[in-house]
């Protein structure tokens, strides 16, 4: 069974259902209200879970009722807390508008996230054994890039998720293996619209990059390889809040037994077509034998 260490947020998501979205100034009224289990990291960590991997996480939550339903989740999913910290602070929290097309609108607010600054005693041991390291950027990114370079150390591979996307530092890009943003966030990065041109750009800084595409699948690129496109499965999405972090999760897995990268990366987009037909985060997530059977 393949090791995942995920360094990243906890969230709890306040989740409003419209039929559309309102514009700025203005008031609509929703049909359901959710909160549901999610941020990031721990998206990223149940997703692994579920695929098949065993699972470590590194963050934070507050002392507060959202914290203690946060762990609980992540305890449940079968994910190992145990140098996940809880901290004097509120838990972190994402506001989420979901309309009839499945797509979404998402404030942030880090709460408990912003403490972890750096590794704490322990984190980089934890590191050391796993085939994988997945980062996003809901946390510092001092504590990100610290979790990477000592992934480098111990010859980890490093998984990053540049969302939401801001400026990576130099180090940062040294210790990733793989980058793997959405078309905006490699538009974001690089100033360019079109994929592989951002891949192409991307590839100056990491060695390795997948741009997932939304409904038109995955692209990949690495030094010295030509590019290929993996296209997603034909669905109707309901949700498509975690979709990205379903995707990674699942790759990582995939990626950690040894499936070629064109199947990994079918495989991981199988996950998340699964996910994005039912509502939620954490909650939409597929388990092994429904990706396996996708």
């Amino acid at each position: 069974m393949t090791h995942v260490v995920v360094l990243g947020s906890t969230n709890m998501d306040l989740v409003a259902y419209v039929s559309r979205a309102p514009g700025l100034g203005e008031t609509v009224t929703g049909r359901e209200f959710r909160t549901i289990p999610g941020g990031k990291g721990a998206n990223q960590a149940v997703a692994a879970a579920r695929a098949g991997a065993e699972v470590s996480m590194i963050g934070a939550v507050g002392s507060d009722e959202f914290g203690t339903r946060l762990r609980a989740g992540l305890t449940s999913a079968g994910v190992d807390t145990d140098l996940f910290r809880t901290v004097d602070a509120p838990s972190g929290t994402a506001h989420i508008v979901v309309d009839d097309e499945g797509a979404n609108a998402i404030v942030v607010i880090p709460g408990a996230n912003g403490t972890v600054t750096s590794l704490s005693p322990g984190d980089e041991r934890l590191i050391a054994t796993a085939q994988s390291l997945l980062l996003q950027l809901e946390l510092p990114l001092s504590a990100v890039t610290a979790g990477a370079e000592a992934a480098r150390r111990h010859g980890v591979r490093t998984i990053l998720t540049p969302a939401p996307a801001q400026p990576l530092p130099p180090e940062l890009l040294a210790a990733t293996d793989l980058l793997v943003p959405n078309e905006h966030e490699a538009a974001t990065l690089t100033g360019l619209t079109d994929p592989r041109a951002a891949a192409d750009e991307l590839l100056r800084h990491v060695p390795e990059v997948v741009i997932t595409l939304g409904a038109a699948g995955s692209l990949h690129a690495a030094r010295g390889t030509d590019p290929v496109t993996v296209p997603a499965p034909r669905v109707r999405a309901v949700d498509t809040t975690a979709a990205g972090d379903t995707f990674v999760g699942a790759l990582a897995v995939a990626l950690g037994e040894g499936k070629p990268v064109p199947d990994a990366l079918a495989w991981a987009s199988s996950a998340a077509a699964l996910s994005v037909q039912r509502p939620g985060a954490s909650s939409s997530m597929p388990y092994r034998t429904e990706i396996d059977t996708a």
